[in-house]
């Protein structure tokens, strides 16, 4: 026998409401990869009480996961440049549609740079409090946002004019040089002096008092941005070690105490880099074991290396402390023609963005730049691949990527406070062709679920919530919300069944959306044995083989014990599709085992196995 892992969910099918028995609609948005459909709302689909044979992405909005902060980009000084040089009536427009929750895609989440990055429009970067070299000043005296006053400011206040409900989250690129060990911005370290840890935390206090005071207060605050990145090209960056990140926090803590500005370790890559070295690799992990954990409210990532599932394993070590994805730029290549560059970058982000980091308990999904021009700068150092949510053409037309995208697919239906609904999902972000989505539940009570189809053909699936269901068949590649207002009520109960086993010498399908397959041909006698860890009630079982098409029991046995070794046969029956539902009178039992009895040259894959009460 080899061990397995199922999740099974024991559903109460109770009366739908009012509303949600006169058919509630749902509402349909489509991007796809050829641009076709650019967010483009589709006809309406109706729930209806009905069974699909076609993969099923089962919604549970009685089973919540973290709170949204919101989604969005930074906008860094080389935006600021390339926004303000429009004129003033296509500025106003292409902010609307960046921020505006009604007329645009209501970006709700912006990172912005503490000084200078490498997306610096200027010839020299800076930061806040720069002295000529050799020189001081311990006591701030030279401390100034006047760069920022110019052209970065008016935007923000702007942005949060349009959406009040807009959160922004500050970043150092570089503390002062005078701070560093190699009195530059670029590269070094911060000397380790209690002097100099005291004095960048009232830095960093300084600028949170001097942005508060311009009308933009700050949510959210990371010390180092990439702290691992040891060897920045040419723009500015510090290396700093845990022990190093530790003693900053532990300074800046206590002058945060009673503010609104929340503090974020680590801020760097799923992974570390193995061109950032391997001695750190538990970076965030070492961080939140710290003293300094107490005055962090969690961790932000970025996606240059690694994959999202990191963001989760850190979750189930410290379950306090929040999760938040704070980085991801696109990219082109020199000669990629610009089809390929929307079409892979919005395939890439749905999953790996979009889905990946909200299924894997991030607060955030964040872009890099929210505006570039269309050599993908200016910039100063660093990316010269990089590319924006929207891009500024040479004649002053601005004209929207792929990230404006699958950032709207989120910010536009998923509003600040909604928190995550567990949903079944079966495709994974290094890509298995399956379909893969994250559902919420907004604060009005309303449901979004985002669904991205990482197939290159046409996929039909089926969307339930309790007793109800629809069907929709989404283009390949593509990125579909949808949307609707009815209350289900299921009571969907998520129990994990980690005693689980498998009669057949089965093998366990890398592919994360299966979590149990046959791993050969199907032949009678091939079983599944599952341990509910205590006596259950249920009157259906559903046998969910996910998105492998025609990976479903063409027969099946049913049998329940109340100890593992007597077995009582309850029903047997034949399957017809993916989703296979068994009902049976009321029934009370430990564990459950199902036997196939048939025979067909697919395997027998199970993604999802539940019972309903």
């Amino acid at each position: 026998m080899r061990r397995i892992a199922i999740v099974a969910l024991l559903l109460g099918l109770t009366a739908p409401t009012a509303e949600a028995s006169s058919a509630p609609e749902v509402r349909v948005w489509v991007t796809t990869p050829d641009r076709a459909e650019l967010m483009h709302e589709q006809p309406r689909v109706a729930f209806a009480k009905t069974d699909s044979t076609h993969p099923t992405i089962v919604v549970d909005p009685d089973q919540s996961y973290q709170t949204v902060d919101g989604f969005g980009a930074s906008i860094t000084d080389s935006s600021a440049e390339v926004l303000a040089g429009l004129s003033p009536a296509v500025r106003a427009d292409t902010l609307r549609k960046l921020f505006d929750p009604a007329s645009g895609i209501g970006v709700s989440f912006l990172r912005q740079p503490v000084g200078s990055s490498d997306f610096t429009a200027a010839k020299d970067h800076y930061t806040y409090d720069d002295v000529p070299a050799g020189q001081t000043d311990f006591a701030l005296k030279h401390f100034s946002i006047e760069h920022d006053e110019a052209k970065i400011l008016p935007l923000l206040r702007e942005a949060k004019r349009l959406n009040p409900k807009l959160k922004v989250m500050a970043t150092p690129w570089s503390p002062p040089a005078w701070m560093k060990t190699n009195d530059s911005l670029v590269g070094g370290q911060l000397k380790d002096d209690p002097k100099i840890y005291d004095a960048y935390a009232r830095y960093l206090v300084k600028f949170v008092q001097a942005y508060t005071r311009a009308g933009v207060p700050i949510d959210f605050l990371s010390v180092q941005n990439e702290p691992q990145n040891r060897k920045p090209d040419a723009y500015p960056g510090t290396d700093m070690p845990v022990a190093a990140q530790i003693k900053v926090i532990e300074a800046l803590g206590p002058k945060l105490l009673g503010s609104r500005t929340k503090i974020l370790g680590y801020d760097h890559n799923w992974a570390t880099h193995p061109n950032d070295g391997t001695a750190e690799a538990d970076y965030p992990y070492q961080v939140l074991r710290s003293p300094a954990a107490k005055w962090l409210a969690g961790t932000a990532y970025h996606c240059y290396y690694g994959n999202p599932a990191a963001q989760t394993a850190l979750h189930n070590t410290f379950p306090d402390k929040g999760i938040w994805f704070t980085e991801c730029s696109g990219s082109k290549g020199a000669t990629d023609p610009p089809a390929k560059v929307f079409s892979d970058t919005l395939r890439w982000h749905a999953r790996n963005v979009v889905l990946g980091t909200t299924r894997n308990w991030a607060r955030s999904a964040v872009n890099w730049n929210i505006a570039l021009d269309s050599t993908g700068g200016p910039h100063n150092g660093g990316c010269g691949t990089c590319t924006g949510l929207v891009t500024v053409q040479p004649n002053g037309e601005v004209t929207t990527d792929a990230e404006y995208y699958t950032i709207g697919h989120l910010s536009k239906f998923v509003k600040p406070g909604a928190r995550r609904i567990a949903s079944t999902s079966f495709g994974t972000t290094g890509w298995n062709g399956q379909i893969m989505d994250a559902a919420f539940r907004n604060p009005d009570g309303s449901t979004a679920l985002v669904v991205h189809n990482e197939n290159d053909e046409p996929r039909t699936f089926a969307v339930n919530v309790g007793d109800r269901a629809f069907e929709y068949t989404l283009p390949g590649g593509a990125l579909a919300t949808f949307t609707w207002i009815a209350r289900f009520h299921s009571k969907l109960d998520a129990v994990p069944l980690t005693g689980a086993t498998a009669t057949d010498p089965a093998l366990i399908d890398d592919d994360a959306s299966t979590r149990w397959s046959s791993g050969a041909a199907q032949t009678p006698g091939q079983a599944v044995q599952v341990d509910l860890g205590r006596r259950k009630d249920f009157r259906r079982v559903a046998l969910d083989s996910g998105g492998n098409l025609g990976d479903y029991a063409r027969g099946w046995d049913l049998s329940i014990s109340d100890d593992g070794t007597t077995w009582r046969s309850l029903k047997t029956g034949t399957g017809t599709g993916q989703l296979t539902n068994i009902d049976v009178r009321r029934t009370s039992a430990r564990y459950l085992r199902i036997t196939s009895t048939g025979t067909s040259s697919s395997w027998w894959s199970i993604a999802d196995l539940r019972l309903y009460k």
